[in-house]
């Protein structure tokens, strides 16, 4: 690893910041990894996750986003009125050309004295928009932004991204130091040229580089990034009750916690790939939420995500005594994951648009 350690590769912003309110969303619908197989290999061979959430038929970027970003403003206490910016992040906007953002915008009440955007970073794109919202909120040009990471991740029929390809992400309302219940300490992101993943125009499923999005990619990047910000900080793993790391299955963040020098239990809360799979945009910020629902005022929480492309944004966080008094106000990741109704891989497929006839 070759970053500097003095805190000026830190980006921290003029005043201080903090996540007013938070919320997440996760579709119903899961379909058993053991469909899958059923399917592909005849039920044979091990299975990367337990399932994966799939979006309904009335589903997409949009209404998920909504959702997550009333359970934010719930949380927050906040009139949609005072937010300056609606920014989402995500790898499957429903419309090529039109903004998702304004549609979350529209929908929440914050129109029409808002910037609106969506982002794009592969699995980062929801971090992304953090940091972003971070400096406009720090820099004093707004008192109140929203950033969300949302997707409904596509996957090849019998590729392996079809066992792991989830749906769902989060809202983050970040605004005033004073007003929030979890301050931002810092962030510092890392990125170079690394096509690990990708998908062109036109294409209708993602390509991937298969073992080389491991090492050089996901590996390389969050543990440059993670020990990085613990250089610049002068902190150690032990000095945060919690760590949440990009979920694309469940060996990948178990082993860069480790790698990082972070035991399992401190990964465990926030560890939701298993059961909704990996939420791309949201894979990173949806375990953050679990985080925040079991937090208590001065834990410090440690976050680096992972985009493919390639680039990690590693945030710092300290809980305020806010949480106890806000984290009741809307539903905790946990109730979205606990009411499931499974479905069969045809009944997924229908809902997916796998099914196409000319």
């Amino acid at each position: 690893m070759n970053q500097p350690s003095d805190e000026s590769i830190l980006l921290k912003p003029t005043r201080r910041v903090g996540i007013a309110g938070y919320g997440a969303y996760v579709p119903r619908y899961r379909l058993p990894a053991s469909e899958v197989a059923r399917i592909w290999t005849d039920g044979q061979g091990g299975l990367p996750i337990k399932e994966k959430s799939v979006p309904g038929l009335d589903e997409d970027v949009a209404t998920m986003s909504i959702e997550a970003a009333r359970n934010a403003l719930n949380r927050a206490g906040v009139s949609p009125t005072q937010i300056r910016a609606v920014w989402v992040g995500s790898e499957s906007h429903p419309y090529a050309v039109k903004p998702t953002s304004t549609l979350v915008a529209e929908a929440i009440g914050a129109v029409p004295n808002v910037q609106a955007a969506d982002w794009q970073f592969a699995c980062k794109a929801g971090t992304e928009a953090m940091v972003a919202a971070i400096g406009f909120v720090g820099s004093g040009m707004a008192n109140y932004a929203m950033a969300i990471g949302m997707d409904t991740a596509q996957g090849r029929p019998g590729d392996a991204l079809e066992y792991t390809a989830g749906a769902g992400g989060a809202a983050f309302l970040l605004g005033p130091a004073d007003d929030s219940l979890a301050v931002i300490d810092a962030t510092y992101s890392y990125v170079t040229d690394t096509p690990d993943f990708w998908r062109r125009a036109y294409a209708r499923y993602p390509e991937h580089g298969q073992r080389f999005t491991g090492e050089p990619a996901y590996f390389k990047h969050i543990t440059e990034a993670g020990q990085a910000m613990l250089d610049a900080t002068g902190t150690t793993p032990q000095d945060y009750r919690f760590a949440v790391f990009h979920q694309p299955n469940t060996k990948f963040p178990q082993r860069v916690a480790e790698m990082l020098g972070f035991k399992k239990e401190q990964i465990a809360t926030g560890l939701l790939v298993p059961v909704i799979g990996n939420t791309y945009a949201g894979a990173a910020i949806i375990g953050l939420t679990a985080i925040l629902d079991a937090a208590d005022p001065g834990d410090r929480i440690f976050m680096v995500s992972f985009g493919s492309g390639a680039g990690s944004d590693a945030i710092v966080l300290t809980v305020t005594d806010a949480i106890q008094l806000r984290r009741d106000r809307a539903p905790r990741t946990q109730d979205y994951i606990a009411r499931r109704t499974p479905i069969d891989y045809a009944t997924y497929a229908r809902y997916r648009g796998k099914i196409t006839m000319k």
